[in-house]
C-alpha cells in the first residue's frame, strides 16, 4: 500500500514536537512551573496527532480508476455479498462494465462476512413505466472475490 508523503512528513514533524514537548514537561515539573499540567495535556496530544498521521498514511489506500468508468453512487450495500450501484440515466451503454468493475474494485472487503466470500455488484437504472410506477433495470454484474481480490465482470 501506498503511503501519503504529506502525512507521513506531518507525522513526523509533529513526533518531532511531541518530543521537544516531552522534554518541556520534564523540565517544568522538576522546576515546578505553573503550566506543567498544561504541558502534559498538549504533548499527549501533539503525540497523539502524530501517531495518528503516520498511521493514516501507511493504511490509506487510493480508490482504483478503471478507464471508461464514470463514478456512481452505491445505493444499497447489504454489509454481506450484494451492492447496488445507480447509474445516471444519460450513462453510455460502453460505460456499463467499466463502471461496474470499478465499483467492485473499490469495495472493502473487511467486515463482511459471506458463505463464498463473494461479493455481487450490480449496476442498475430505474426506468419509469407510467406515472408512479417504475422499474429497476440491472445494465452490468460483477463479481468481486474477496480472498484474492479478483473481480469478475458478467456479460
Amino acid at each position: 500500500m501506498p503511503a501519503d508523503p504529506l502525512l507521513l512528513t506531518a507525522g513526523q514533524w509533529l513526533g518531532l514536537a511531541g518530543g521537544v514537548l516531552a522534554v518541556l514537561t520534564v523540565v517544568g515539573f522538576l522546576a515546578k512551573w505553573g503550566i506543567r499540567f498544561r504541558l502534559v495535556g498538549v504533548t499527549s496530544f501533539t503525540v497523539l496527532l502524530s501517531l495518528s498521521c503516520l498511521a493514516f498514511a501507511i493504511s490509506y489506500s487510493p480508490r482504483s480508476v478503471v478507464e471508461g468508468a464514470v463514478s456512481v453512487p452505491v445505493v444499497f450495500d447489504n454489509g454481506t455479498d450484494l451492492v447496488i450501484a445507480a447509474a445516471p440515466a444519460d450513462l453510455p451503454r460502453e460505460a456499463f462494465q467499466p463502471t461496474v468493475e470499478q465499483v467492485a474494485r473499490n469495495l472493502r472487503g473487511s467486515g463482511r462476512k459471506s458463505d463464498d466470500n463473494l461479493v455481487h455488484v450490480r449496476l442498475r437504472r430505474v426506468d419509469p413505466l407510467e406515472p408512479g410506477t417504475d422499474r429497476p433495470v440491472i445494465l452490468a454484474e460483477a463479481t468481486r472475490n474477496l480472498l484474492d481480490a479478483s473481480v469478475t465482470v458478467l456479460p
